[in-house]
C-alpha cells in the first residue's frame, strides 16, 4: 500500500512539475536563467521530468523512472544549494522522500 501510494505520489509530481517547467511561466524561465542554464533548458527538464512520471506510471519502467527521478532531484538540489536558493530545498526534500520511500518499499516487497 505504501509503495503504491508514493509511486502514484511521484507520478503526479513529476508530472506536474514537469508541465509547469515545459510551459515555462516567467518565474519558472527567470530561474533556469539565474542558475546558468542555456535557453530552452526548462523545456529539456520538463521533458525529462515526464519522462519519470511515465516511466514511474508502468510497472516494467518503475526502476527506471525512480532512477531517472532521483537524478533529476540530485540535480536540482545540487543547483540550488550552488546558488544558495534554499527556499527551493522544501519541495525537493520532498520528491527525495517519496523517491526512497518508493524504493525502499519496492525492495523490501521483492523478497
Amino acid at each position: 500500500m505504501i509503495h503504491a501510494l508514493s509511486i502514484w505520489l511521484l507520478v503526479a509530481a513529476f508530472l506536474g512539475a514537469g508541465l509547469f517547467n515545459a510551459i515555462g511561466t516567467p518565474a519558472t524561465l527567470a530561474g533556469f536563467i539565474r542558475w546558468g542554464y542555456p535557453s530552452g533548458w526548462h523545456r529539456v527538464t520538463g521533458g525529462l521530468e515526464i519522462l519519470s512520471a511515465i516511466l514511474l506510471a508502468l510497472a516494467p519502467g518503475r526502476d527506471a523512472g525512480l532512477a531517472l527521478g532521483a537524478l533529476i532531484i540530485t540535480v536540482a538540489i545540487l543547483t540550488v544549494v550552488r546558488h544558495r536558493e534554499y527556499s527551493h530545498l522544501a519541495p525537493l526534500g520532498v520528491f527525495l522522500a517519496l523517491i526512497a520511500l518508493a524504493a525502499f518499499s519496492s525492495s523490501s516487497g521483492r523478497g
